[in-house]
């Protein structure tokens, strides 16, 4: 081989590692593979965990389930127009303490959003809820089915 072919090849080599570099692929050595390896099957069981604590938290004892149409036309009448959309989701929260008879409330994203939908002026006047209470005595209120 001549000189030129032999820098060619040296050209060819080197453009092939600086597109490896960046591709994100390594060349790995027998012992760094075994390293990976390692940190593979160490961080499988955690992954298992994380899905089953997941499964766990949407997976609840329901005790009593319950539908309310919670009528929200008392905010519309006694609070200030700027306030009237934080007022109507504690009357909701209220509202399911005071008939589910548990003192923990957590109100879904979803009925949050219901309520706030039409912005901090304008909530509905009624809104369909499902109320969820857990065998520990806490309720979590979701939106209605739609049947």
């Amino acid at each position: 081989m001549s000189e030129s072919e032999k820098k060619e090849e040296e050209l060819v080599d080197a453009t092939v590692e600086e597109e490896d570099t960046e591709s994100g692929t390594e060349t790995t050595t027998p012992e760094t593979q075994e390293a990976a390896e390692e940190e593979i099957v160490e961080s499988a069981p955690a992954a298992e965990k994380k899905e089953e604590s997941e499964s766990e938290e949407e997976e609840i004892e329901v005790v009593e389930e319950k539908i309310y149409t919670i009528p929200l036309r008392h905010v519309w009448v006694v609070t200030p127009r700027g306030k009237r959309a934080p007022r109507a989701v504690r009357d909701v929260r209220d509202f399911v303490s005071r008939h589910m008879k548990s003192e923990e409330v957590a109100v879904s994203n979803d009925v949050n959003q219901a309520i706030w939908s039409r912005g901090i002026n304008k909530p509905p006047r009624k809104i369909t809820v499902r109320a969820v209470k857990d065998k520990e005595g806490k309720v979590i209120v979701y939106p209605a089915k739609e049947a």
